[in-house]
């Protein structure tokens, strides 16, 4: 037995009498963020607008969300904020939700509900949650009053390479349909075997323990406040509106969505001096 593992079990076994003998809930509020590194063409574009396009990407991705959970299942909404910023010239973009949904999982069933507001569309998501291959490590530390242990997890994921000056060469007749290209990356979770359940921010479980922390490449989720068995009961209950589709087939139809709008606002295909308006769910 190694040495994070009878840490494990002598932490569970604090925790698991209190909590079996109690309606065990809980809310945590996590913040998020995400770096960019995006190229843009300064021919098309001055310092001063590149400067507030940067802010107001960064923006865009500084959120807060709240999962309420059980042992067995939770939500995680993000809360209610103020409209977009704009930058000037007619140009505006909004990234993300629309502050509508909502993502359930059942970590006892293993399966989970998106609710989905995309480009005016309301989508119901259902699937299985993926099995996720933690790799337990023994570095610790606090989060607040939580000891948390780290996890790291390997996966392949789409290069991404975000050039605004690249929508301008669409061309329909030569543009061929490529794999994409793939690179590995590491994601990091810090979880808390204090709060024994499986579960974490958006689609992140699978640990002995609430996940209060991760880092996916470009995006930082963090747990800024828990609040156990709160004084009124919290009702976790599953979403139901919007049209059924299973992932993959949500996926499908936002890549010819995404396809779409890029073709319609390519700078070829319109006026220099018109207003462009991009939107980019997930």
């Amino acid at each position: 037995m190694t040495t994070i593992t009878r840490i494990l079990i002598l932490i569970l076994i604090g925790v698991v009498s209190s909590v079996n003998a109690q309606d065990f809930q809980g809310v945590a509020t996590y913040k998020t963020h995400r770096d960019f590194d995006i190229k843009m063409d300064s021919t098309k574009m001055n310092d001063e607008m590149q400067k507030r396009m940067m802010e107001m990407m960064k923006k865009q991705f500084q959120k807060t969300y709240t999962l309420t959970f059980d042992k067995s299942s939770s939500l995680y909404k993000q809360e209610a904020e103020l409209d977009k910023p704009q930058v000037g010239g007619g140009f505006q973009m909004s990234f993300g939700s629309s502050g509508s949904d909502v993502f359930y999982k059942n970590v006892k069933h293993k399966t989970y509900v998106d609710q989905k507001e995309t480009m005016g569309k309301n989508f119901l998501i259902k699937d299985s949650i993926s099995a996720i291959e933690w790799q337990l490590e023994s570095d610790t530390k606090h989060i607040g009053e939580y000891m948390c242990f780290k996890a790291t997890y390997t996966k392949q994921v789409p290069k991404v390479n975000m050039n605004f000056s690249s929508i301008s060469s669409i061309d329909d007749d030569n543009e061929e349909e490529k794999e994409p290209e793939m690179e590995e990356r590491i994601i990091t979770a810090w979880y808390t075997p204090q709060i024994p359940v499986s579960n974490g921010p958006a689609k992140y479980q699978g640990l002995p323990g609430l996940i209060l922390e991760i880092h996916d490449g470009k995006l930082t989720v963090i747990c800024s406040k828990i609040v156990i068995n709160p004084e009124e009961k919290i009702e976790i209950e599953e979403p139901t509106k919007g049209k059924e589709v299973s992932q993959l087939e949500y996926d499908d139809i936002m890549e010819k969505k995404t396809k779409e709008m890029m073709e319609r606002y390519a700078p070829s295909r319109g006026s220099k001096d018109g207003a462009i308006h991009i939107s980019i769910g997930g």
